[in-house]
C-alpha cells in the first residue's frame, strides 16, 4: 500500500489527445508542368507556322464543308465528285469577286499617294494653330533661358526588300496551293479518319457519344459560319448602297463594301480597322471634312445595328463570347501566325 502512495500517477495513454498532423502539401510540379507546356506549345504555333496553319485552315474549311456534303449524298452524288463541286464553287467565287474587285483597287493603290499628299496637306491646315500655339511656347521657353539645347535625333526607317517579297511569293503560293489540296482530302477522307480514330474507343456507349458530339460541333460551326457570312454580305451591299449614295462609282463602292464584310468577321479589331479605313478614305474621296466623316460614320452605325440586332436575334444567345477571350486569342494567333 505505501509502494502505491509513494509511486507516481503514470497518464493513460488512452486519455492523452493525439497531436495534429500537419496539412498535406500542395504538390507543385503539375503546375509547372502545364507552365512548361504552355510555353512549348506558343513556340511551336510560332515555329511550324507553316504547316499548322495550312492544315488548320483545310480541316476548318472541311468541316463548314460536310454538311454539304451530306446533303449531295442525299441526291445520289459520290463523295468525291460532291467535294470536287464544293471546292470548285467556291475558288470560282473567289475567283470572280477577286477578279472584278482588282481593277478597282489597283487604279485606288495608284491614287493614292497623290491623293494622301493632298490629305496631309488638309491635316497641315487643321493642325496649324495648333502647331504654332506650340512654336510660341518654344520661342518663349528659347528666349526665356528654359531651353539652350535640343538634341538632334537620327530615325532611321527600313524599307521592304523587293526581292525579299519575291523570294515570298512562291511560299505563299505554296501555302495557299496546300490549303486547297488538304481541304479536298479531308473532305474526302475525313470521315474515314473520323471512324478510325472513334473506333479506338472501348465500348460503343463512349463511340456514340463522341460521334454526337462532332456531328453537333459540325453542325453548329456550319451554321454560325454560313449565319455570319450572309449578315456581313448584307452589311458590305448595304455599305456599298450608302457609298453609291454619297457619290462614289460603283466599282469603288463595291470594293469598300468588300473590305467592310471582310472586316466584319474579325469580331471588335476588324470595326476598329474599319473605321480607321473608311475616315481615309473619305478624306480621299472628298474635300471638306463634314462629306470626308460621313463614310467612317456610316460604317460605324451599319455595324453598331447588326452588332447589337441582327446578330443577336438571329443568333441568339448560343454564340455568347467574352470580349476579353477574343481579343486575347487575336493577339496570340496573330503574333503566332501574323
Amino acid at each position: 500500500m505505501s509502494e502505491s502512495l509513494l509511486s507516481p500517477a503514470l497518464p493513460d495513454d488512452d486519455s492523452t489527445p493525439a497531436a495534429p498532423l500537419p496539412p498535406p502539401s500542395r504538390p507543385r510540379g503539375p503546375m509547372s508542368l502545364v507552365v512548361l507546356a504552355t510555353l512549348a506549345v506558343a513556340y511551336t504555333l510560332w515555329a511550324a507556322q507553316d504547316i499548322i496553319l495550312p492544315v488548320l485552315l483545310a480541316m476548318f474549311f472541311a468541316l463548314v464543308g460536310n454538311p454539304i456534303l451530306r446533303l449531295l449524298r442525299r441526291l445520289w452524288i459520290p463523295r468525291a465528285l460532291g467535294a470536287l463541286l464544293v471546292l470548285g464553287a467556291g475558288l470560282g467565287i473567289t475567283g470572280a469577286l477577286a477578279v472584278q474587285l482588282v481593277g478597282p483597287a489597283m487604279d485606288w493603290a495608284q491614287e493614292a499617294p497623290q491623293q494622301l499628299r493632298k490629305v496631309a496637306r488638309q491635316v497641315q491646315d487643321l493642325t496649324r494653330p495648333v502647331l504654332q500655339a506650340n512654336q510660341a511656347a518654344e520661342n518663349f521657353a528659347r528666349a526665356a533661358g528654359g531651353e539652350s539645347s535640343r538634341r538632334v535625333q537620327i530615325v532611321r526607317t527600313q524599307l521592304d526588300d523587293p526581292y525579299r517579297m519575291l523570294t515570298r511569293a512562291p511560299r505563299h503560293a505554296a501555302s495557299a496551293l496546300a490549303v486547297v489540296l488538304l481541304t479536298l482530302f479531308f473532305m474526302i477522307y475525313g470521315q474515314n479518319l473520323q471512324r478510325a480514330a472513334i473506333a479506338l474507343f472501348p465500348n460503343r456507349q463512349q463511340q456514340r457519344f463522341t460521334t454526337d458530339i462532332l456531328r453537333s460541333i459540325e453542325r453548329e460551326v456550319s451554321r454560325y459560319v454560313l449565319t455570319i457570312t450572309v449578315i456581313n454580305t448584307l452589311v458590305g451591299l448595304l455599305f456599298a448602297g450608302v457609298l453609291m449614295l454619297l457619290g462614289i462609282g460603283l466599282q469603288e463602292a463595291l470594293l469598300w463594301g468588300t473590305v467592310a464584310a471582310l472586316l466584319n468577321f474579325a469580331p471588335y479589331v476588324g470595326p476598329l480597322i474599319g473605321v480607321a479605313l473608311m475616315l481615309l478614305m473619305g478624306f480621299v474621296e472628298f474635300s471638306t471634312p463634314l462629306q470626308a466623316f460621313l463614310p467612317a460614320a456610316c460604317y460605324l452605325a451599319l455595324h453598331t445595328l447588326e452588332g447589337q440586332l441582327v446578330t443577336r436575334i438571329v443568333l441568339g444567345r448560343r454564340m455568347k463570347l467574352s470580349p476579353l477571350v477574343l481579343i486575347l486569342a487575336l493577339m496570340l494567333f496573330g503574333w503566332a501566325w501574323a
